[in-house]
């Protein structure tokens, strides 16, 4: 029996608004404070719009993108503030619920 197996990109199956913040917001709950991981997220929800257009509505270089916003990155906030709203974004704080606080 043989096995074929494929390249997996999670940007392939981010086409609607909410599935870029479900994704997001997974990734966050997920990352256990991996700014890396949280930066990746960013970066496939921006390949899958086209890292140039996000790249022409941050003002920032599609290269540069490419480089913080990978599993190595680590974005500012104010990138990050300006990806989230190129990408239609929004970020939210919310209260822990749990004894960590």
């Amino acid at each position: 029996m043989t096995v074929e197996l494929v390249d997996y990109d999670v940007a392939d199956y981010i086409s609607a608004p909410e599935d870029a913040a479900a994704y997001l917001d997974a990734c966050i709950e997920e990352a256990d404070g991996d700014v890396g991981f949280i930066a990746k997220a960013l970066g496939d929800i921006a390949r899958a719009r086209g890292m140039g257009a996000i790249a022409d509505k941050t003002g920032l270089g599609r290269t540069s993108l490419y480089k913080t916003l990978s599993a190595d990155g680590k974005p500012t906030l104010e990138t990050t503030l300006r990806v989230c709203e190129a990408l239609g974004i929004r970020l939210r704080a919310e209260v822990r619920t749990d004894d960590a606080a």
